[in-house]
């Protein structure tokens, strides 16, 4: 396992190979479907951002309430697909990294490439289980979207594969 420590530095994304077990620890921001829309829409008008992208890990995934006495409730990937759209001008803004579960598109592959970016999976259903490698976490950004808000969130050792390194190689 490799170890990684966030925000990101481009020479530590050029090193890591599609394939490679990482263990990520530092702060990534959560964001979904709405909350992609509204940082490229927010990013076409030259609006600033209600966070920093350089370097930034944007984790697919919306958070479930927490229980008594927990950080955070249930935070598994989604589908990374559905972010398609939107992730080339994120990686344009300076995004450096994404996490998410599945396939991406060309297109995606292209601008991973483009940016020197890397695409890290998460397992599906392990949400509990990523949950306990969340030591804090707060609201970042578009609160009037619940659990499709952007959350900051420190992770430690939170465990990832590479899907796609910046060179466009993928384990799929």
């Amino acid at each position: 396992m490799k170890k990684i420590f966030l925000p990101l530095d481009y020479n530590q994304v050029k090193k890591l190979k599609a394939g490679d077990e990482v263990l990520l620890s530092g702060e990534l921001y959560t964001a979904r479907d709405q909350a992609h829309k509204r940082l490229v829409d927010l990013l076409k008008k030259g609006r600033p951002l209600p966070v920093d992208l350089r370097g930034a890990v944007l984790y697919y995934c919306g958070p479930t309430a927490a229980r008594p006495g927990r950080i955070i409730g249930s935070c598994g990937p989604t589908t990374s697909s559905r972010m398609d759209a939107f992730t080339p001008a994120l990686l344009e803004a300076g995004a450096a990294a994404m996490i998410g579960k599945g396939c991406r598109s060309p297109e995606v592959i292209q601008a991973i490439r483009k940016y020197g970016a890397v695409y890290f999976i998460a397992a599906g259903g392990a949400g509990a289980y990523l949950s306990t490698k969340v030591k804090k976490a707060t609201v970042a950004g578009f609160t009037d979207l619940g659990p499709e808000a952007v959350y900051r969130l420190e992770v430690k050792d939170f465990p990832v594969m590479v899907g796609v390194d910046a060179k466009g190689r993928s384990i799929y």
